[in-house]
């Protein structure tokens, strides 16, 4: 039985999520100037590594604006599921994205350790100015991943935790600024290659997740096992079974098979369907929940408990269409 179009849908707040993504792109801009400044004047290859960091959040943060804007289009002939999915699509790129910048940090730093003569001391502001990334980045993470879990927003998700991994990496940088400052002169470039090692690391979950998502991968067993109850428990539904679900951007899409008296009319049958319907979609993100009506005939006792709960909802249903 098909869903309606116009039943209202968990849909999330775009405007609060574009706000959090423009914090971003302000704080990591100002970052991004120091870091590339102070790490060339103080001879840090490690800050400046984690400047390429700072500049890579920013262009994630430009493809997750970009997503947010088109995912959320109406369907079209040409989508006539919507385009939920951009959000994948642009979750894989920002994995790709990152899987790049990585090696990159990781081959650089990986041929200066091949020239340690050349290796030299930094300078004293480069540690105050990684300390500085340390902290603005982690405050800036908890901001948006508070943002991500108020929107249910897989793809702010994962741009938070790349500021998460943006706060490790600041971390790195300055106790390897550290240990050079103390006669350590490999401490820099090596802190440089963990960094990039980090951020290829990041980039290969995102990528894989999102790929996993694109491929048509079910939500994961607790949040089935709350969509079955949720299905269950309406009066009038007997058992369900071939229960199927599939990410779409950060929504879920929902088909089941629901097992109800086949004494019921089609009229009770599809009232009892659309109840199923508006229980998980209140409770759960699902986009739609497209549901089959399988007749059976229920044990003695047990259609006599369900038919005025069913004959309610119908009653009920014919109120609502008055």
């Amino acid at each position: 039985m098909d869903a309606s179009p116009d039943t209202p849908r968990n849909f999330p707040n775009p405007a609060e999520g574009r706000r959090s993504t423009l914090t971003s792109i302000a704080v990591n801009t100002c970052l991004i100037a120091v870091q590339a400044t102070v790490g060339m004047l103080s001879h840090s290859q490690a800050l400046v590594a984690d400047a390429l960091h700072s500049f890579s959040d920013v262009v994630s943060d430009t493809v997750v604006l970009v997503a947010g804007k088109h995912s959320l289009k109406a369907p079209d002939a040409d989508h006539q599921y919507g385009h939920r999915r951009f959000e994948n699509a642009a979750s894989l790129m920002l994995g790709a994205i990152l899987m790049i910048v990585g090696a990159g940090m990781v081959w650089n730093a990986f041929t200066r350790l091949q020239n340690p003569a050349d290796l030299g001391t930094v300078g004293v502001a480069a540690l105050g100015v990684a300390l500085l990334a340390l902290c603005t980045k982690e405050l800036l993470f908890r901001y948006m991943m508070r943002v991500a879990k108020r929107l249910r927003s897989s793809l702010l998700a994962a741009n938070a935790w790349h500021a998460r991994s943006d706060a490790a990496s600041s971390l790195v940088v300055a106790l390897g600024i550290i240990a050079n400052l103390a006669g350590f002169p490999l401490a820099d470039p090596l802190a440089a290659l963990i960094v990039g090692v980090m951020i290829a690391r990041v980039g290969s979950k995102f990528f894989i997740a999102a790929f996993h998502d694109l491929m048509d991968g079910a939500v994961d067993a607790q949040a089935q096992a709350r969509i079955r109850a949720q299905l269950a428990s309406t009066p009038g539904v007997l058992g369900v079974h071939r229960l199927k679900t599939r990410k779409m951007g950060d929504m879920i899409w929902v088909e089941v098979d629901l097992e109800m008296d086949a004494a019921l009319t089609i009229a009770q049958g599809h009232a009892i369907a659309e109840e199923a319907r508006k229980r998980v979609m209140q409770h759960e993100p699902v986009l739609d929940v497209m549901t089959h009506f399988d007749p059976v005939w229920p044990r003695r006792g047990q259609a006599n408990a369900d038919a005025p709960n069913s004959d309610s909802i119908v009653r009920e249903q014919n109120q609502k269409q008055g």
